[in-house]
C-alpha cells in the first residue's frame, strides 16, 4: 500500500521555504553573537589577566626541559645501581606515601559523614523550611568554596605541622563538595516512597530512612569513592604547607634542586594515584550496574 503525498500550493509552498530560510538564517545569527561574545571575553580576560602570548611562546621550551632535566640518567650496563641511586629514600617515601594516602582517607570518611548528614537538611523536596535550605546550602558553599590548601595553611598555625591540619582541611572541603552532590541526587529521587512511609505514620526520620537513603546509597558511595581519588592528589599537596605527607618531602626536593629525587617522588605519586583510580572506577561501574539493574 502507498503512501498518499500531499501536495501543497506553489504560495504556500514559498511561505514555508522562506520561513525555514528566516529560521536558520536568525540561528546563524545568534552563533555569530555569541561567537564573537566569547571571543571578546577572551580577549577581556587575557587583557586584565595580562597574558602574554609572545612571552609564553618565547619560554615554552622551559616547560619540557624542566622535565628533561629531572629525568635521571639511567644506562642498561649500570641499571639497578642507577635504580637504586635514584631511588634511594623508597622505603621514607612509601611511608609518606602511605601518610598520604591515610590523610586523604579520613578526610573523606569524615567529609562523607558530614556531607550524608547535611545534605537532607540542603534539600528541598525533603525540608520546607526555606530557611533551613538557604542557611544549609551557603554553609555547604564557603566549605567548598574556600581552597582545601588554605583550609591547611590556617590549620597549620593553629595546630602546628603533622598531618592533623591536611584531615581537617580535606574534610571541610569534603563536606562542601559531597553535601552538594549528594542534596543534588536526593532532589532527583521518586516522590512515591516518601509519600508511602508519610501515609503510614512515619515521621521524617523514618522516611529518609525507609525511602530515601535505599534510594540514593549507592549513588552517595560512587560520590564518595571519586572525592577520595582527588583527595589523594589534594593530600600530595598538602605537604607544601606543612601538613603532612608526600608533598612535604616533595617540595623540598624542589627547593633544593635535588631534580632526581623530584621525578621519583613524582613518579611514585602517579603511579599510586592510578592504581586508587583504577580499584575505586571498578568499585563505582560495580555500584552503578547494580544501581541499573
Amino acid at each position: 500500500m502507498q503512501a498518499a503525498v500531499t501536495e501543497l500550493p506553489d504560495p504556500q509552498l514559498r511561505a514555508l521555504a522562506d520561513h525555514y530560510d528566516a529560521a536558520v538564517a536568525e540561528k546563524r545569527r545568534r552563533l555569530a553573537l555569541g561567537g564573537a561574545l566569547l571571543i571578546v571575553a577572551i580577549a577581556a580576560a587575557a587583557w586584565m589577566g595580562e597574558v602574554d602570548l609572545a612571552k609564553l611562546a618565547e619560554n615554552f621550551w622551559r616547560f619540557p626541559s624542566y622535565f628533561i632535566s629531572i629525568a635521571p640518567k639511567l644506562a642498561l650496563a649500570t641499571l639497578w645501581t642507577d635504580l637504586n641511586e635514584w631511588f634511594w629514600g623508597i622505603k621514607r617515601w612509601t611511608g609518606l606515601l602511605l601518610d598520604t594516602i591515610l590523610i586523604a582517607y579520613v578526610g573523606t570518611l569524615l567529609g562523607a559523614i558530614a556531607g550524608f548528614a547535611l545534605c537532607f537538611l540542603a534539600s528541598a523536596n525533603l525540608v520546607r523550611s526555606r530557611a533551613i535550605v538557604f542557611v544549609t546550602r551557603r554553609f555547604l558553599e564557603f566549605c567548598r568554596t574556600v581552597p582545601d590548601i588554605v583550609f591547611a595553611m590556617v590549620f597549620v598555625l593553629a595546630f602546628g605541622l603533622g598531618p592533623l591540619p591536611g584531615v581537617l582541611a580535606i574534610a571541610i572541603h569534603t563536606t562542601g563538595a559531597l553535601g552538594k552532590l549528594f542534596a543534588e541526587v536526593v532532589e532527583n529521587i521518586d516522590d512515591k516512597p516518601m509519600e508511602g512511609v508519610v501515609s503510614s505514620g512515619g515521621d521524617w526520620f523514618e522516611m529518609v530512612r525507609f525511602a530515601v537513603v535505599p534510594q540514593v546509597l549507592s549513588n552517595f558511595v560512587s560520590y564518595a569513592l571519586l572525592r577520595f581519588e582527588i583527595n589523594v592528589r589534594g593530600a600530595a599537596v598538602m605537604g607544601f604547607v606543612g601538613a603532612g605527607g608526600i608533598g612535604q618531602d616533595l617540595i623540598e626536593a624542589v627547593r633544593k634542586f635535588y631534580y632526581s629525587d623530584v621525578s621519583a617522588i613524582l613518579l611514585l605519586i602517579i603511579v599510586t594515584v592510578m592504581i586508587i583510580d583504577y580499584f575505586t572506577e571498578g568499585v563505582r561501574r560495580r555500584l552503578i550496574g547494580q544501581e541499573r539493574r
